[in-house]
């Protein structure tokens, strides 16, 4: 029991961590990626082939997935794994942005959600219960 509520904090730790991703682009757009996601909610609902973008679709699918495993008796390895990349896709990929810009901000930004990545891929491989 305690293992899967273990599971649970982490997988809600995943989550909150991959919302507080931070983006700069251009000369003054800045954003978290709670307050992207926002905006790309509420563009679905008018216009939904304008968020039709892998770093759009796959990271939301992610969370999605992950947000499924909290809800689980015993959250799905596989669902795990599977919404952890979703989202590794595109915070590490925001990870080098920062690296290859020098900006601070942004590596700061993903750093938590490395850290628990990490954390969560070595407490998934000690369990034993199946995926």
């Amino acid at each position: 029991m305690r293992n899967h509520l273990k599971s649970k904090i982490i997988n809600s730790l995943l989550i909150i961590t991959s919302l507080l991703g931070y983006l700069e682009w251009g000369a003054d757009n800045r954003s978290f990626l709670f307050e992207a996601e926002y905006e790309i909610l509420l563009k679905i609902l008018k216009d939904p082939v304008s968020v039709f973008h892998p770093f759009t679709l796959l990271p939301m699918i992610g969370q999605l997935l992950l947000l499924v495993t909290l809800f689980q008796k015993k959250p799905n390895k596989l669902l795990t794994y599977i919404g952890m990349s979703g989202l590794a896709i595109l915070l590490i990929f925001m990870f080098f942005i920062g690296i290859l810009g020098l900006n601070f901000k942004i590596i700061l930004s993903v750093i938590p959600f490395i850290a628990v990545m990490i954390i969560a891929v070595r407490h998934y491989r000690k369990l034993s219960y199946p995926k």
